[in-house]
């Protein structure tokens, strides 16, 4: 019996940013062979609007609004439809890419969530949309998803160049774990990428005295040994697989991102929520850091 695909939700806006996103997609090998779903929520106006055609004052204003849509409709098909050529002409097939565009049902986040429960095994989505407002780091929109998508890996794209390295962030929780085989699953028959494990340790020191193990796999250290078995168990060779422990930090998400930057790891990978035992945090406070300092980065956030 053949595998199932797995099914990729790709939230769009209709903004310039999603478009990134939808390049993002393309370029991303690991969502090769995926189902891919381009989602939008359409703001339709209401039916109620259009009772006001009964009234005789205002009937040009309701068929200048049933104008105005219907050329917003239009537009948004031709945006869908380019989104969609964009990841045929990136060498997805045709069978793979779909186009679903539904009017608000619930509002904008509610429908997406709503989506996101019909068998998908990730959901794509990017920091902001049409808000160009220069301190915000993630839109309305964005800050509902992780919040309420609990049950399935969120993967925010970022900005930076699409490369065939990942890092993910370990502390030997169930979360980190599954986390790890995320990862596992959708790179390890690739074989072609480079992955790094790295386990921070917070402490009173200063950041310049991190203590590093750098290079190979120390099979002996706990924290390391079953993320690396999960890797190597999916196919990733060996010598593709890395692990550093950094201690003596301030801020966890802080060495990171900083570790990611210098590294040149394009995708950044953390669990939902880490050893921490409060329930009531929809996200861990590391996990949560690492999406706002990480501004520029690509995020996946498994829970």
């Amino acid at each position: 019996m053949a595998p199932r695909q797995k099914r990729l939700l790709l939230a769009l806006d209709g903004s310039d940013r999603g478009v990134q996103t939808v390049r993002y997609a393309g370029e991303e090998d690991a969502f090769k062979g995926m189902k891919i779903v381009l989602f939008h929520v359409f703001n339709s106006i209401p039916d109620a609007y259009y009772d006001l055609e009964k009234e005789p004052k205002s009937v040009k204003v309701v068929r200048h609004v049933r104008s105005w849509e219907s050329q917003q409709k239009k537009n948004i098909r031709n945006y869908m439809e380019n989104a969609r050529q964009m990841l045929l002409d990136a060498g997805h097939a045709e069978s793979a890419v779909e186009v679903k565009i539904q009017n608000r049902k619930k509002g904008v986040a509610r429908d997406l969530i709503i989506e996101a429960h019909q068998g998908y095994d990730a959901v794509l989505i990017r920091r902001r949309g049409f808000t160009d407002l220069k301190n915000v780091t993630m839109g309305s929109v964005t800050n509902k998803l992780l919040e309420k998508l609990t049950f399935i890996p969120v993967l925010i794209a970022g900005r930076k160049p699409v490369n065939k390295k990942v890092l993910i962030a370990v502390d030997g929780s169930p979360c980190a774990n599954r986390a790890v085989k995320f990862v596992a699953d959708m790179l390890g028959p690739l074989g072609n990428y480079q992955v790094k494990l790295v386990h921070v340790v917070r402490s009173g020191f200063k950041p310049e005295m991190e203590a590093l193990e750098e290079n190979g796999v120390p099979e002996a250290e706990p924290v390391f040994k079953t993320a690396v078995d999960i890797l190597k168990g999916a196919g990733l060779p060996p010598e593709n697989i890395s692990t550093q422990m950094i201690t003596g930090v301030i801020s966890r998400a802080g060495a990171i991102v900083n570790k990611a930057e210098k590294g040149g790891w394009g995708t950044i990978v953390v669990g939902r929520r880490g050893l921490s035992s409060v329930g009531d945090f929809f996200m861990g406070r590391v996990s949560n850091k690492v999406v706002h300092v990480g501004r520029k980065d690509t995020v996946w956030i498994v829970t």
